[in-house]
């Protein structure tokens, strides 16, 4: 007879990966599939709530962050020093597997295989097919709820929830790098580089992870040389000499969809959710708290057989972070246009309140309230920038 789960994950990332620890620790029976050997580019930044939500060990962050420097156009720089904490740096190669790892050792049945097809038995039990690393037999396994995080072209997502749009992606391209022993590069640092010839649409970066160091960028320009890029990139900072370890690239989600769930038995988190910040591009956090969320819907769901709980995993996302994201969505729109309003971003992130409240909604993942004074004055010079009221 065919093998049936509770829950089936499809996707082993850091919000696959989430989803199924924490349905395993709650005793359910849960399979974890994933697709071996991808890793996806990223910077690895984590802010200390992911640290303190998910019980991230010391041994996992490859950085600590003290400092961001944000680079315009104009090769002018705003440094932005971390107040009360740092941010935590991961290697996303070995990250995303220990929290693989994590999720066997607490009980997940954690394979290694392409996930096929979806479908449904005629008992109306949903039917996952796959095949297995290193096989061209598919297996069919059997499952009461489904959570698709298998990224942003999503296979579930199309199968399962087949009327919902393609989502806008930016396309991220970053290749990891060996810092030399003697050069004299801050390990300690992020730089943000807005300037057009490196991204037209969205920015660059250089993160360190210790001996090594991601140098990215993105763009949803499809003409647009992402790795002519980084290399352009590279030349310009005297990283061109350094060794490259590996290079990735993968489409990434600017927003969430409007519907992460069928109705029925499939929910939908992490990239395969959108739920990516705009303007920023970060999505560890946020991936691992839609895999928690995906998590609590489906055992809802186990529990009480009431479909309308798969729509919690939305509803509680967008309810604490739906008005973070439509504030990063309106920034990128304005700021990202072109190197004139790049370079009035980049002064404005001289203003100390905007350095303030930046990092304040940056290390506790919510807009800071209680400041209406420095709200108000960040946007009259908002305003001020935008309109060219300033020198740049």
């Amino acid at each position: 007879m065919t093998e049936i789960f509770d829950v089936i994950v499809v996707g082993g990332g850091p919000s696959g990966a989430t989803a199924a620890d924490d349905l395993a620790r709650a005793g359910r029976h849960v399979l974890l599939l994933d697709r071996a050997g991808r890793i996806k580019p990223c910077g690895g930044a984590i802010p200390p709530r992911a640290i303190r939500d998910f019980q991230i060990p010391d041994e996992q962050i490859v950085a600590r962050i003290n400092c961001a420097r944000i680079v315009a156009p104009s090769k002018k720089w705003v440094d932005m020093p971390v107040e009360n904490g740092y941010v935590g740096m991961v290697d996303r190669e070995y990250f995303d597997e220990w929290l693989r790892e994590r999720a066997a050792l607490n009980g997940a049945d954690w394979r290694r295989g392409n996930f096929e097809s979806i479908s449904r038995d005629a008992d109306g039990i949903s039917v996952v097919e796959y095949t297995p690393k290193g096989s061209e037999e598919v297996v069919r396994v059997r499952a009461r709820c489904v959570i698709g995080a298998d990224g942003a072209r999503s296979k579930v997502a199309k199968q399962a929830l087949p009327d919902q749009p393609v989502p806008k992606c930016v396309y991220a391209y970053h290749e990891i790098v060996a810092a030399p022993q003697d050069s004299d590069w801050d390990g300690k640092r992020c730089d943000v580089i807005y300037e057009g010839k490196y991204s037209p649409d969205f920015y660059s970066w250089v993160f360190p992870h210790g001996s090594t160091a991601s140098i990215g960028t993105g763009s949803a320009n499809k003409g647009f040389s992402l790795r002519g890029s980084i290399g352009t990139l590279r030349a310009s900072m005297g990283m061109d000499g350094w060794h490259t370890i590996r290079r990735e690239g993968a489409p990434i989600p600017l927003k969430p969809l409007k519907r992460w769930d069928n109705g029925r038995d499939v929910v939908l988190a992490g990239d395969a959710a959108g739920v990516v910040a705009p303007a920023s591009g970060e999505g560890i956090y946020y991936a691992m708290l839609g895999g928690r969320l995906a998590a609590m819907a489906a055992e809802k769901l186990l529990e009480t057989g009431d479909v309308r709980a798969l729509k919690m995993a939305r509803k509680l996302f967008m309810k604490d972070h739906g008005q973070v994201f439509l504030v990063l969505g309106i920034m990128q729109l304005f700021w990202y246009r072109n190197d004139w309003t790049r370079e009035r971003f980049v002064k404005m992130c001289k203003d100390p309140d905007v350095q303030r409240l930046t990092w304040e909604g940056y290390m506790n993942k919510k807009l800071v309230r209680r400041d209406p004074l420095a709200h108000a004055k960040i946007f009259f010079k908002d305003t001020a920038q935008l309109l060219g009221l300033t020198r740049a």
